[in-house]
Order: structure tokens, then C-alpha cells, then sequence
């Protein structure tokens, strides 16, 4: 069969080759949790060692919450893979491409005004991807996670946050990419410098504005009110010299009863983050110290978000105690410190200026195009998708399983630094809290927790934490 292959015209080589590297993929991704599923299904009972962690009601709830997962996961990534395949086959990229060109032939642009075709490609594109994704969100949200009381979301507002998110979407992606396809038409031989240098600051851009911009979109932040936790966060960030400037909680609740804490901003001017739900007790909408007349106003004005906000303080989930919130951020806090959030940023802008330059070798590969259905043109925006997507496909297999491998090096390495703050014993009893919480389920497969698991299963962090003693 290779010999076969080979004996194609070069562009046949590239097309199939690209379709058997992804179904590969696939095929691989399936076995691993195939092989996670068979946990889920016979692992019924709780481990011996995790006798003083979880009692088995909450042991049984998350299996079947995981094995709802992991079904799920499977029908709809097989989905993806037959549609993906039925593109490339059908010719459905360049279809997509000559039917956004007769879209703007319409309104006076002919073929020179490739960047405008690009826009109205990528907004089809985007729309095909939104339309076809719905059934599987919807599914998702008011089945899997409805069943196992996390979803805390309307249908309406489900649907306006969906359009919302489309919208904010293209607001953001066809400014960009028509910027970037101008660079790269007139950057001449060292586009690929311009290009990544370009892609760069809007990278940083988007991180700085995002919580405090876009985010507010979809959420309620509100700053977290003056009192023990506070000023208890604001010692510890001093403690270690974190420029910490904001505090805020957001109302995570109003969608999901899962639980998140993140920080973001550069240099002197750093701010934290909470979601409501790690927060035991503690619900910004009806908090002790916020008028009463300024939440009522903004409930009675939209009708979906006072469903929802209802719905999610009958379904209050545990959260955490201030001092197991401190642990928390004491494990996030180690990420800044021990410069994790810098180095992520470096390999991703090596990867990025890597990417760019291999580009600026291949776009000119008339075959590239010819392989995937382009045979009287080789568009910028196509050229872009053909060689990161597809021929690069290999490359980025690699390198997510190397950067998984680094992440759970930096969470271990984060809990470490936790401990040495003298927060273990905080930090293990919260590590258990959330994972009942959030429904982890604490036995994985080590083939498939290795490929897929950015943070170590939960018996190996607290391993690491040492034998702790918990009350």
C-alpha cells in the first residue's frame, strides 16, 4: 500500500498522508480512553487508599459523571473526525473559498480584493463551526451536565451567551487576520518576522484586556469585598513580592457549579481572580456588604439571568474555607514565582516564530495548495490553514504531549511551593474538596492520564504532599 502511495502524483501524497496522519490521531486518541472508559465501568467500589478521601456516594457520582464524559466524548469526536474527513474529500475548503469569493463579487470586489474573500471566508467558516457545534454544546450542557446538577444555565441564556460569544468572536478575529494577511502580502522576504511580531503583541494585548474588557461580557466581576480573606490574600501576595493590584470574584455560578481561580495582567500590575463557587458560603449577588437595589435592578432587567441565578442557589456547591483558598492561591501564586507564567510564554513565541518561518518556506510549494482542491490560486489565509493545520499536524502532536509533560512538572512543582509557605495541610484538604466538588475521578489510567492529563491525578499530588494529617 505505501508503494502504492508513493508511486501518486505528489499532491495525492500530501492529501492522503494528511487523512491517515488524522485518523491515526484518532484512532489513537480512542484506544486511550477506551482504555480510561474500562476504569470509569469496573472500578466501582473506592480504593483502599482513598477509603479516608472520598465516601462512596461521592465516589459513585463521579464515576457515572466521568463515564457520561467519556461517552459523550466519543460520539462527538467521531463526529468531528467523519465531518473533517467529508470536507477534505468533498472539497468543501475550497467550495467555502469560491463561494465567499461570489459573495463579494456581489458588492463590487473581484478576485484582486483577496483579504476582503479571506474576512468572509473565515465568518462562514467560523458560522459553519458555531451551527455544527451547537447540537453537541447543547447536549453537553442541559444533558451530561444538567444530569449531574452543574449546569446552572437557561436555554435562553444559553443561546444569548452563544451569540454573544460569536459575535465578541469575529469582533476580535477578522481585525486580526486581515491585519495579518496585509503583513504577511507586504513584508516582503522577512514577512515571518513581521508576522510573529505581530501576532505577538496582539497575544499580549488580548491577555491584558481580556478580564477586564471582554470577560465582563459574559460575567459579573465583582471586587472582593474588604475583610479576613482580603486582607489575608493581600499579605501573602506581599509576602512573596507579587505586585498584586485587584482582587475581584466572578460569577462563575450563573453557568456552572465548577470552581476555578486564575491570575493575569504583566509587570506591576497583576490581579486575582475567584470564581464564586470556590468560595464556601459566598455568593456575590447576595452578599452582606452589596446594595440590594443595584442586584435587584439588574435581575429584573434581564429575566434569563434571574432564572439562572435562582437556579444555582438551590445547588450550592461546598467551595472552600479562607484558609484552604489561601493554600489555593499559594499554589497559583508559585506559578508567577517560580516563573512558570514567563517560560510558557517563551516556548509558545518559539514555537510561534518556528511556525512562521517554516511558513515563509513552504507557502511557495505550489503543490500544498493543488493537494487540497487550489488549482488556480494559492490564497494567503488558505495557505496559512493548509501548512498549520495540516502539515504541521505531526509537529503539534509532539509538541502538546511535551508541553503536558512540562505542565504537570509545574504543578508539582507549584504544590511544592505551597508547602514550603506551610499551607499542606490546606492545600491537601482543598485539592480533596474540589476534586468532589468539580466530580474528578480519582483513578486514571496511566497510559492516558500520561497523554492527556496537564495536572497529575489527584493521589499523586497528595502523595507528594506527604502524609499530611487531616482532621
Amino acid at each position: 500500500m505505501l508503494k502504492t502511495l508513493f508511486l501518486l502524483p505528489v499532491e495525492t501524497q500530501i492529501f492522503y498522508s494528511v487523512l491517515v496522519f488524522s485518523w491515526t490521531v484518532y484512532l489513537w486518541e480512542a484506544y486511550l480512553s477506551c482504555r480510561q472508559r474500562k476504569i470509569y465501568r469496573t472500578t466501582i467500589h473506592v480504593p483502599e487508599e482513598l477509603g479516608k478521601i472520598m465516601d462512596p456516594d461521592t465516589f459513585e457520582k463521579s464515576r457515572l459523571y466521568q463515564l457520561d464524559k467519556s461517552n459523550f466524548s466519543f460520539w462527538s469526536g467521531l463526529y468531528s473526525e467523519i465531518e473533517g474527513t467529508l470536507i477534505l474529500l468533498l472539497g468543501g475548503i475550497p467550495f467555502l473559498w469560491h463561494f465567499a469569493g461570489s459573495v463579494t463579487a456581489r458588492f463590487g470586489f473581484g478576485p484582486d480584493y483577496e483579504i476582503i474573500q479571506s474576512l468572509v471566508f473565515l465568518t462562514l467558516a467560523t458560522l459553519f463551526g458555531a451551527v455544527t457545534g451547537l447540537p453537541w454544546s447543547l447536549y453537553s450542557t442541559f444533558v451530561i451536565e444538567e444530569k449531574h446538577g452543574f449546569n446552572q444555565q437557561t436555554l435562553g441564556f444559553f443561546l444569548k451567551d452563544a451569540v454573544k460569544k460569536f459575535a465578541v468572536t469575529q469582533c476580535i478575529l477578522l481585525p486580526v487576520s486581515s491585519l495579518l494577511l496585509y503583513i504577511i502580502k507586504i513584508g516582503g522576504d522577512y514577512f515571518f518576522i513581521y508576522a510573529w511580531l505581530f501576532t505577538l503583541l496582539v497575544s499580549l494585548v488580548l491577555v491584558t484586556i481580556y478580564a477586564d474588557y471582554i470577560a465582563p461580557l459574559f460575567d459579573k466581576f465583582t471586587p472582593l469585598p474588604e475583610g479576613e480573606l482580603k486582607t489575608a490574600i493581600e499579605d501573602m501576595a506581599k509576602s512573596i513580592s507579587f505586585p498584586l493590584t485587584k482582587l475581584y470574584v466572578v460569577e462563575g455560578s450563573k453557568r456552572s457549579s465548577h470552581s476555578n481561580a486564575y491570575f493575569y495582567g504583566f509587570f506591576k500590575n497583576k490581579r486575582i481572580v475567584l470564581f464564586d463557587t470556590l468560595l464556601e458560603d459566598y455568593s456575590p449577588l447576595n452578599s452582606a456588604g452589596e446594595p440590594q437595589s443595584d442586584t435587584q435592578s439588574e435581575t429584573e432587567s434581564d429575566p434569563e439571568e434571574s432564572s439562572s441565578e435562582t437556579k444555582q442557589k438551590s445547588k450550592k456547591k461546598q467551595g472552600c474555607n479562607n484558609a484552604e483558598i489561601l493554600a489555593v492561591l499559594g499554589h497559583e501564586l508559585g506559578h508567577w514565582k517560580l516563573g512558570h507564567t514567563v517560560k510558557n510564554i517563551v516556548i509558545s513565541q518559539m514555537n510561534s516564530f518556528l511556525c512562521f518561518s517554516l511558513f515563509a518556506v513552504l507557502i511557495g510549494r505550489t503543490e500544498l495548495f493543488v493537494a487540497f482542491g487550489f488549482t488556480q490560486s494559492q490564497p494567503t489565509l488558505i495557505g496559512l490553514m493548509i501548512i498549520f493545520q495540516f502539515i504541521f499536524s505531526p509537529y503539534n502532536e509532539l509538541l502538546s504531549f511535551c508541553l503536558t509533560v512540562l505542565s504537570r512538572r509545574f504543578e508539582f512543582q507549584a504544590d511544592a511551593f505551597a508547602r514550603g509557605m506551610g499551607k499542606a495541610s490546606e492545600l491537601y484538604s482543598a485539592l480533596i474538596k474540589l476534586n468532589m466538588d468539580n466530580l474528578g475521578f480519582p483513578v486514571a489510567d496511566w497510559l492516558f492520564s500520561m497523554w492527556h492529563y496537564s495536572h497529575p491525578p489527584l493521589l499523586e499530588r497528595l502523595r507528594a504532599l506527604g502524609n499530611v494529617k487531616q482532621d
